[in-house]
């Protein structure tokens, strides 16, 4: 059963001596209107205005850059984000036609925090994410997006708070002048600059109590932004700083893969019909709780001495400290028929679709999972300097140049697993929560030791760019001007795994971690559906940090337990020019261009046998070199029809490179699952042909309707495919033979429908609708990755007499998000409510409502087909109430 909290009955138990989120935050807004009443009185006519006010008008803002763009973009603007129920960028843009987002990079399940953005039914991968204009490196939180196969190429906008952004501009077509590295476009997050403020000193901030109903716990938030400028309007000061704390529980179940029952099994042999019939490895009640807190900010120091000269450096730092503890009781169906582990023979099963849909056991193969971690995060910063030269009155220079870097890390985890006694027995219910018993055996305290580990791992993402272009005024016929520039790159990617902990002397000797008694949850599950049980105990983080301490009981030696099998570097440097033509008649604009790459890639791979040797194997680095050009030709063309009425069409051959883990050859093993991946240095970039033709009809002041269609040749998309290999498995100390999953080049097509309405109606009142069609495939018929045929959202909006309020529904269709653990990995159905309340007290102040996930969404993923599901996840709603104001 769902529980529908209401926002007021979001609160803490009765009896707990924590403030409510709403207690806390009106204990904010009273000394807020204490200080607005003095401030009025000392600075009536002194009132700031950074950004456009009110909805409507920032809706009009946006309109008016897409109207009158050469190129086909999206446009959100500061007020849409400050408005809007908006964490980060990726929850800003998600409105917008033709935009996906999803809650993780692959490897960490679901959460309610969206954290990768795609457009068009691609990958994330396939858009470029740049930051004013340049790239900025990522940092993954979570252990397996860090070394394996999970390291994309893709940006992590958990760590981007929108309280940075003065607007984002989504580009879908391409144009020469415009970075390469976007298939499917690319993302433009454009930040405030000093000498762009009204007044000489503007002050900024906002306070926040945070509360998740599933946590129960409230959580503070505050960010402050201060700006001067002189008089002369030639030098300003920017700075920026955030701290956003958030207490996170997520409740899941987890079919950690599916194998198949071979020929040799005890089980094939007992009844020939279950060759080849597909088994859930593992079956998961998974209990994850942390706490996040993001801090950083952001400088910008503008000088213009004269009109022909601007002068900018600037910089962005971000942290994200993620401790996270995660329990994980495994039924193992898998394992216990395998012919080289339990080798069981089921009874009462049966068989649907190909899948051993349910099973009763013996025995049982399975764990339970104990991994905490501690010290795990990333962080990301950038320092850019830039300039604009007027060098004539026709001729106009620009610069860039800066450095960008980021981390994620895992250090000092520990991972601790239990034995399951007793027999098991479970049932798939579809995509509903499988149910799952141990007969005989005993899940509400620890039995004996199963397996021990832990370890430090990171991933290292940087950036060193230089650019310079020039722009040519022609004004002569139909030539408007000439673009022209060059831009040189050096990037960096390592995925680093210094060690992986393994079982010391007395590990199994010696008595496990202290267990205080405490248990799952009485409400774990709750809101997955199903009858899940919850008797299920619980180790404190700090006991088994404790545990992992005492000598003897793991193996942390860096130089025994080097697990090098998951290790990679990869330097790309790219060259790149272009010239572009900007051309305009009658009623009509636009341009053409050509960009020419070339790109250097060297890969460092650690590969079987050779002198090197840790307990992982021997093995030896080998370095491998390949070079590639791109010629990128492009064109986009704009008729004005007349006033109202817009048409655009462009074609543009683009490019992305491949995710850093398909490129860098590492073969990453779960010996659990007896699955991995493998890379490929050889893979050649995501080639593609583009074309796109769309109509804007500018009907009414702040409304337009459009619609799109577009068309995407991919004549080198990479995807992923299943093969068997036989690897050393250092749990059991023999050979076995995984589920190997590998990255390869092929071709695909991806095309589709954009339709979008936006329109103030009934007065006060407002409506936003957008619905985009995409039918990405393959040449053979198979997925496109992260591809949803149907994506849609409506906003509606209400602003009058200080007072403002949203409702914003999103919709995405089912996709593949990848292959894990041998078995693809769909995302199903989904959709999501959010809501914001606004009360503009004054000039000064503003109260703040917003409520994510309203409906309580539960996120679920299935395999090849709905009998086999692959995860339940339930993140809870979330509620934060605060103030905001300016000087």
């Amino acid at each position: 059963m769902k529980r529908n909290l209401t926002p007021a009955a979001a609160v803490v138990k009765s009896g707990s001596r924590s403030r409510t989120p709403i207690a806390a935050a009106v204990a904010v807004m009273v000394a807020g209107l204490a200080f607005s009443a003095q401030a009025q009185e000392a600075a009536a006519d002194d009132v700031a205005t950074v950004t456009v006010t009110g909805v409507r008008a920032s809706l009009e803002k946006s309109l008016k850059q897409k109207r009158n763009a050469d190129s086909v973009v999206e446009v959100i603007t500061a007020e849409d984000i400050g408005k809007m129920p908006d964490r980060n960028v990726a929850d800003a843009i998600q409105r917008l036609p033709g935009v996906n987002t999803q809650s993780s990079a692959g490897g960490e399940g679901g959460f309610g925090e969206n954290d990768r953005v795609s457009l068009r039914g691609t990958s994330p991968s396939l858009q470029q994410t740049l930051f004013n204009g340049h790239a900025i490196s990522t940092g993954d939180w979570f252990v397996l997006n860090q070394y394996g196969g999970n390291v994309g190429r893709s940006s992590s906008f958990s760590l981007l708070p929108s309280e940075l952004v003065s607007s984002v501009v989504v580009k879908k077509s391409a144009t020469a002048d415009l970075v390469e590295g976007g298939v499917s476009g690319a993302i433009d997050v454009i930040t405030r600059r000093p000498l762009e403020f009204k007044n000489q000193l503007t002050a900024e901030g906002s306070i926040q109590a945070v509360y998740n109903d599933l946590s129960s716990k409230t959580e503070p938030q505050f960010s402050g932004l201060v700006n001067w400028k002189n008089d002369t309007n030639t030098l300003g000061i920017m700075l920026q700083g955030f701290s956003q704390k958030t207490s996170v529980r997520r409740d899941g179940q987890e079919i950690l893969g599916y194998t198949s029952i071979t020929a040799d099994s005890a089980a094939a042999k007992a009844d020939p019909s279950l060759v080849g019939v597909r088994v859930p490895t593992f079956i998961g009640a998974s209990y994850f709780t942390q706490k996040k807190t993001r801090e950083g900010g952001a400088f910008d120091v503008e000088f213009k001495p004269n009109k022909d000269l601007t002068l900018d450096f600037n910089g962005f730092y971000s942290q994200l400290k993620a401790p996270n503890q995660n329990t994980n009781f495994l039924a193992a169906p898998g394992n216990s028929v395998r012919s080289d582990r339990s080798n069981l023979v089921p009874t009462n099963y049966t068989v649907k679709n190909g899948t051993l849909v349910s099973a009763t056991f013996a025995s049982n193969a399975g764990e339970v999972d104990n991994a905490y971690r501690p010290d795990a995060g990333g962080e990301t910063y950038y320092l850019d300097f830039n300039f604009k030269y007027r060098a004539s009155k026709d001729l106009t220079f620009t610069g860039k140049l800066g450095k960008t870097h980021g981390v994620g890390y895992d250090r000092d985890d520990v991972y601790y697993q239990n034995n399951v006694n007793g027999g098991m027995a479970y049932a798939l219910n579809g995509m509903s929560p499988a149910s799952v018993s141990y007969p005989g055996g005993n899940i509400s305290s620890p039995q004996g030791t199963g397996w021990i580990g832990g370890g430090e791992s990171q991933s290292v993402d940087k950036e060193l760019y230089t650019q310079i272009d020039g722009e040519l005024r022609l004004s002569s016929g139909i030539w408007d001007s000439i673009k022209f520039g060059a831009r040189l790159t050096d990037h960096n990617r390592s995925a680093e795994h210094p060690y992986e902990a393994g079982p010391g002397k007395l590990g199994f000797i010696n008595p496990g971690p202290v267990w205080n008694g405490t248990m799952f949850p009485g409400n774990y599950g709750n809101n997955l559906g199903g009858n899940l049980p919850s008797n299920y105990f619980l180790y404190d983080g700090q006991a088994l940090a404790n545990w992992g301490a005492v000598p003897g009981n793991r193996n942390v030696d860096p130089a025994v337990r080097h697990n090098w099998k998951d290790e990679f570097k990869l330097q790309e440097k790219t060259q790149a020019v272009y010239g572009m033509a900007n051309v305009a008649g009658d009623n009509w604009s636009g341009n053409f261009g050509v960009r020419a790459v070339h790109t250097k890639q060297t890969t460092t791979v650690n590969s079987s046998g050779g002198p090197l040797s840790t307990a992982f194997g021997a093995y030896s680095q080998n370095t491998y070199e390949r070079s590639y050009n791109d010629f990128l030709p492009s064109a986009n063309i704009k008729f004005d029809v007349n006033r109202d009425i817009v048409v655009r069409a462009a074609l543009a051959k683009t490019i992305a490179r491949p995710d850093y883990s398909a490129l860098g050859g590492a073969v990453a093993l779960n010996d659990d699952t007896i699955s991995g991946t493998k890379g490929n240095v050889n893979l050649n970039p995501v080639r593609s042909n583009n074309a796109e033709v769309s109509a804007e009809w500018y009907f009414a002041p702040k409304s337009a309707v459009s619609a799109g269609i577009f068309y995407m040749d991919l004549n080198s998309i990479v995807a992923q495919r299943n093969v068997n290999a036989t690897y050393f498995n250092t749990k059991v100390g023999a050979n076995n033979l995984y589920q190997i999953t590998e990255s390869f080049n092929t071709k695909g097509k991806n095309k589709g429908v954009e339709l979008s309405y936006q329109q103030p109606v009934l007065g006060d009142f407002g409506i936003l609708a957008n619905y985009t069609y995409a039918d990405g495939k393959l040449n053979d018929g198979s997925e496109l990755l992260n591809a949803s045929k149907n994506t849609y959202n409506l906003t509606a909006f209400y602003e009058a007499h200080g007072f403002s309020a949203r409702l914003a529904y999103n919709y995405r269709s089912a996709y593949k998000a990848g292959v894990d653990r041998g078995a693809s990995q769909h995302v199903d159905d989904s959709s999501s409510l959010a809501g914001s309340l606004n009360y503009k007290i004054n000039e000064n102040f503003t109260i703040t409502f917003d409520a994510l996930n309203l409906t309580n969404e539960t996120i679920k993923m299935y395999a090849e087909n709905k009998e086999q599901p692959r995860a339940f996840y339930s993140n809870g709603r979330t509620f934060y109430l605060g103030l905001r104001g300016k000087l």
